[in-house]
């Protein structure tokens, strides 16, 4: 990897910055970055194929910033006080740090998956309250309605991103710290998410310093913030941290997409998914991610989870 830096400003005032990444292997930044993006309500960020731009809070301040891809390189652009630490970190959140090394699949499946997405990385965004924000609001709730909620919070509570490109921020931590939990409830966030958004918040630098820490450490910080679960750090590790081996237990999905995927049983709890991801130890969370990038489901029994709307309650 080598990387090709230009330094300008918008006016004397705005800092924008521009590098130039040279890729010695593949990456699909649709793949491996559109997993943080929630949906067109986010206004977070902006996707599209060969493009990502995400609005983000560095430790030097606020950034917005662009990759493009362009073959076996990757253009970067940031602004704002942050723009700094994004260009430095741009091959850090795409996975250059992230190896597959020891990646030998030897169900059929995964072999094929994996073959045909080279270019899936983990990322490492090292963003830890900005991952954990979102998927504290889809604790135990459908997808369409957290997206929602979380759309609404972020454009109700957050602010405006440096640059031209009309992104926010999510809110400052203080601001969550000190939301009382019934100001939650018009975004259809009931007081337990509520109150465990604002545990967060006011833990911030606690949660924040998992980023330079060993990864089984990390996991037991995460843990130790009130309401956060083994499913909410195994997802912050996984995209925050760079965990390519985080699995998401009590997730409402990924047992059953395993155990179909990888034994062919409809059905599948915590414990036989975790015996079938056995033999990939260390790149248990690259498998789940290549079976849910690829589609597969389980076939559907029953009734779908119903939305809920508690502001109208």
């Amino acid at each position: 990897m080598q990387t090709e830096s230009v330094i300008a400003t918008d006016g004397g005032a705005l800092p924008h910055l521009h590098t130039t990444i040279r890729l010695d292997r593949p990456l699909d930044l649709q793949l491996t970055l559109g997993m943080l993006w929630r949906g067109r309500r986010d206004h977070t960020m902006l996707v599209s194929r060969g493009e990502i731009c995400r609005a983000t809070r560095t430790p030097m301040g606020s950034a917005t910033e662009r990759l493009r891809s362009n073959g076996d390189s990757l253009d970067v652009e940031a602004w704002g006080a942050g723009a700094q630490w994004c260009i430095e970190h741009a091959p850090t959140l795409i996975g250059e740090r992230d190896s597959n090394a020891d990646f030998h699949p030897r169900h059929p499946l995964l072999a094929e998956l994996h073959r045909r997405m080279p270019g899936l990385r983990i990322p490492r965004t090292e963003a830890v309250l900005e991952a954990m924000l979102p998927l504290i609001i889809e604790q135990k709730v459908a997808g369409p309605e957290a997206r929602d909620a979380y759309g609404q919070l972020v454009d109700a509570f957050g602010e405006a991103a440096p640059g031209p490109l009309g992104l926010r921020l999510i809110p400052v931590a203080a601001l969550l710290a000190r939301t009382p939990y019934w100001a939650m409830h018009r975004f259809g966030i009931e007081r337990r998410r509520a109150e465990t958004i604002s545990a967060a918040a006011v833990l911030s630098k606690r949660v924040e310093e998992t980023v330079a820490m060993p990864l089984g450490d990390a996991r037991r910080r995460l843990l130790a913030v009130p309401g956060v679960g083994p499913w909410t750090a195994a997802e912050v590790a996984l995209v925050a941290l760079g965990d390519a081996d985080a699995v998401s237990l009590g997730d409402y999905h990924n047992p059953h997409v395993v155990s179909w995927a990888l034994a062919g049983e409809a059905r599948g709890d915590d414990q036989r998914m975790l015996e079938l991801l056995e033999p990939y130890r260390g790149q248990r969370g690259r498998v789940i991610r290549l079976l849910n990038a690829a589609g597969i489901g389980a076939p559907r029994f029953g009734p779908r989870m119903r939305l809920r709307n508690i502001a109208a309650n």
